[in-house]
């Protein structure tokens, strides 16, 4: 049916009916009254953002694909849909635009260029005291919707969060195994797989929040890696600014600094979140509120650094690019001497000496499903006056990054062994490929848009 024809039984002109199909123009209701007892439809189904049918829905999706400028720069003649054109062929001409159009916008980042992103990232986070003003605001914003007072936030305001921003959740037991959280934007779900047990940063609540947070905070397809990556601690931020609100986790902070107790650990049990998560949150108010400088470090066993961040001058091992993740720490550091500790899962307090200065840490493995983390907030031994556990008398002396202490091995060591050991080294074959491909690296869409299908009837 032309717009003619459609004009011809609502007594509209042509050229107004344009408008309305472009967007250009809302209709009032006795319009849409009109118009769905002409084309034989509901009023609902005639507002509705679903196609009628598949058939509908590519004819539609070819017609915006045309109107891209990826496809418009293969230079092709406008193609216009007949009844005889297939369904067949638009799926495939669909399929061939939308892996195009993923192509395009996907990052493309070598491991050097992610390495220097993150360096630039935690260089912007030093900067501001890894404070971010907005997303305090938009925390702040959320919590005053469901009526926070104070405390623990409980599940049911947690839900109610959900249910503020227009989703519904979704437990279920077959996610797929590349995310952590699928958000359906047609149906206004967010799906998450049900664990019987709370496991730290990736706790479904957390989890939740985060995803939460790319709605709150406005956050589009990634650019490019570097995107990807500030999206990414923007939504952990967001998580661990409602769960740890400012409002209420600030003044707390100032008492327990007056008294000189500050404890990540009073912190974590207060508000019921992760260790990591209130060492990490420590991080976001010290500077502004507090008026402390400090680090956080994240590490293996074996010492390899996952996450960190500085503002109290720690020099940390780095690559030639400036990045300090998948560097390995002093074995001297508190972050290892914790696993050899005799109780390793007990808070372990110790001073440091190091090249530029002695450091106070605290340092605690955070137990997960798939290995131990040891996670260290330190500060500059001034510093130290303020917070629980200074009477320590664990200390060591670091020499690095340059020295004798961990990088290199001791003289003696070396002159006996050097040339007469061959070790095995584990495979490490990641090093020789690319990141993830993709625009959210490391997912696969295949698994997400099966999986989304298969619930969309539910």
């Amino acid at each position: 049916m032309t717009l003619s024809d459609l004009g011809e039984r609502v007594g509209r002109a042509p050229s107004q009916l344009s408008l309305l199909e472009n967007g250009k123009r809302e209709p009032k209701l006795s319009l849409l009254t009109s118009l769905a007892s002409a084309l034989g439809v509901s009023v609902e189904e005639l507002l509705s953002k679903q196609p009628p049918s598949r058939r509908a829905q590519l004819e539609i999706a070819v017609e915006e694909a045309q109107r891209d400028t990826v496809y418009q720069d293969l230079n092709l003649p406008h193609l216009k849909i007949g009844k005889r054109v297939p369904n067949d062929v638009l799926e495939h001409i669909v399929g061939l635009y939308d892996e195009l159009k993923r192509r395009s916008v996907k990052p493309t980042a070598t491991p050097e260029e992610a390495r220097r992103a993150n360096a630039d990232l935690r260089r912007q986070m030093r900067e501001r005291g890894n404070y971010f003003e907005h997303i305090e605001k938009a925390a702040a914003e959320t919590l005053a919707a469901v009526n926070y007072s104070t405390g623990a936030l409980s599940q049911g305001q947690i839900l109610a969060i959900a249910t503020h921003h227009g989703f519904t959740l979704r437990y279920v037991q077959d996610l797929p195994r590349s995310v952590r959280s699928l958000t359906d934007h047609i149906n206004r779900r967010i799906y998450l797989k049900r664990e019987t047990t709370l496991l730290g940063m990736h706790s479904p609540r957390t989890i939740l929040l985060q995803t939460l947070g790319h709605v709150v905070l406005g956050h589009g397809h990634p650019r490019d890696y570097a995107d990807f990556l500030r999206q990414r601690v923007e939504a952990n931020y967001f998580a661990a600014a409602v769960l740890i609100p400012e409002a209420a986790a600030v003044p707390y902070l100032q008492e327990a600094k007056e008294a000189r107790d500050l404890s990540v650990e009073d912190l974590r049990d207060v508000y019921s979140v992760s260790y990591e998560m209130a060492a990490h949150r420590f991080t976001n108010l010290a500077h502004r509120h507090l008026g402390l400088v400090c680090h956080f470090i994240r590490n293996d066993e074996t010492g390899i650094i996952y996450k960190a961040y500085e503002n109290d001058g720690l020099v940390f091992p780095t690559d030639e690019s400036g990045a300090i993740e998948g560097q390995r720490m002093c074995r001297q550091w508190s972050g290892r001497q914790v696993f050899a500790s005799p109780d390793r899962y007990s808070i372990f307090y110790q001073y440091t000496d190091k090249p530029n200065g002695t450091h106070w840490c605290v340092a605690h493995v955070d137990p997960s499903r798939e290995r131990n983390f040891a996670i260290t907030l330190g500060v500059p031994y001034k510093e130290s006056r303020w917070f629980r556990g200074r009477e320590t008398t664990n200390r060591t002396k670091s020499n690095c990054p340059n020295g004798e202490c961990c990088v290199r091995p001791p003289a003696d060591l070396a002159a006996r062994w050097e040339g007469n050991v061959w070790p095995s080294a584990r495979a490490h074959s990641h090093v020789l490929s690319a990141l993830p491909s993709g625009t959210f690296p490391g997912v696969d869409e295949h698994d997400v848009y099966t999986f989304l299908e298969k619930h969309s009837g539910d």
